[in-house]
């Protein structure tokens, strides 16, 4: 078994707990894959990192590839997409039910170039968010 599918799994036994109905929208056919699984694999594809489409149909397990198309998989997830952002808000409410503190891992953002840092007037009215040079 490779990761992909132990993951995609794993998301999807989450996505059970949480929302009850397996197809969202009404089709006309019954899908070999429904909504809550193909929420679980673009979960399980942001998770691991796999940008490019090609790549994650290129690594799927054939359990998975059998059952959807890569052109239906697209249409599907861009037509449910308001779906999936209150299954991720759901996610998040059920992850963070009992926690106080949270972690936020974050780069450092150029907000201006250095150049321009002298005369750049871009908070520096309030103290505490005033900008640093350098890394």
């Amino acid at each position: 078994m490779n990761s992909l599918n132990i993951n995609y799994e794993r998301i999807l036994e989450v996505l059970r707990k949480i929302s009850k109905e397996q197809l969202i929208a009404c089709q006309r056919r019954q899908p070999m894959l429904s909504d809550l699984e193909l929420f679980s694999l673009s979960l399980t594809a942001e998770y691991l990192g796999i940008d490019s489409e090609n790549d994650l149909f290129r690594k799927l397990p054939v359990n998975i590839s059998s059952r959807i198309e890569r052109s239906v998989y697209n249409r599907r997830r861009r037509r449910l997409a308001n779906h999936l952002n209150t299954i991720r808000i759901k996610l998040a409410s059920y992850f963070n039910e009992f926690k106080g503190y949270f972690i936020i891992d974050s780069m450092s953002l150029e907000v201006c170039k250095l150049s321009r840092s002298s005369r750049s007037k871009i908070y520096k009215d309030t103290a505490y968010a005033f900008p640093d040079k350098g890394y």
